[in-house]
């Protein structure tokens, strides 16, 4: 990967998301928690907030025009992945080392869609059109080199799947697994493509449409399996010096 390459990946996790009006429409109509999380998931990634620095609940909500309680839900969000720590008593502070729970979790979510993918072929409940859909839209996110909305059509795509298995439980374990957010962290890595991270959805499609089950499964597996194994942006998030 070059340099500038490398600095524009910086550059991109480090630019905090200002609240816009008017232009961006399916910015303004996302969940307030949702926004407030964004900005201070790219601020930790980015460098702005240091490993060990205080985040200060109504600091931060009074930045934003906000009361504290998105911003006590977005750092409840970000506390699940490991970036942020709460200490009792003591506040809410940036986690010294990213922890190992987020390359963890793909094992975790590759079990769960592998059997969800297995049961929505086999009930033929997958709507194909739908997912079709979902991967233009990580593609033409992709070109556009927008993380965000590249991040919200890839949920929206796996989350199709396993509401297709029709298992609530199932379902209920892969929502609580944060996958908006460690998506959005695992496309922050230094030299991921954008474009082959969405165009690796079209194998699943395929194999779905097949009718193969077990094909689907695997395929389902693999496609997490092949996230798992990259390298976690930030391992060492970074300290003032």
């Amino acid at each position: 990967m070059t340099e500038d390459m490398s600095e524009l990946r910086s550059e991109r996790a480090s630019e905090a998301i200002e609240f816009k009006t008017g232009s961006d429409t399916d910015f303004v109509n996302s969940p307030l928690r949702q926004r407030l999380k964004d900005v201070l998931l790219r601020r930790i990634l980015g460098g702005a907030y240091k490993a060990g620095d205080r985040l200060v609940e109504l600091k931060i909500a009074q930045e934003f025009g906000t009361s504290q309680a998105p911003v006590r839900e977005a750092l409840r969000d970000l506390e699940a992945t490991g970036l942020v720590i709460s200490k009792p008593r003591r506040g809410t502070y940036v986690a010294e080392v990213l922890s190992e729970g987020l390359r963890e979790i793909y094992a975790v979510r590759g079990a769960l869609e592998e059997q969800a993918t297995r049961l929505a072929t086999v009930r033929q409940s997958c709507d194909l059109a739908m997912l079709e859909l979902e991967l233009q839209g990580m593609r033409v996110a992709a070109a556009a080199d927008d993380l965000t909305s590249l991040a919200e059509h890839s949920v929206k795509f796996h989350r199709a799947i396993v509401e297709a298995a029709g298992n609530r439980l199932l379902t209920n374990l892969w929502a609580s697994l944060n996958i908006e957010t460690r998506t959005t962290i695992t496309l922050l890595v230094d030299g991921i493509d954008l474009m082959e991270a969405a165009n690796s959805h079209r194998q699943i499609i395929d194999a779905i449409a097949s009718g193969d089950s077990e094909r689907a499964s695997r395929v389902a597996r693999e496609h997490q399996e092949n996230f798992e194994r990259l390298p976690t942006p930030n391992t060492k998030l970074r300290k003032d010096t």
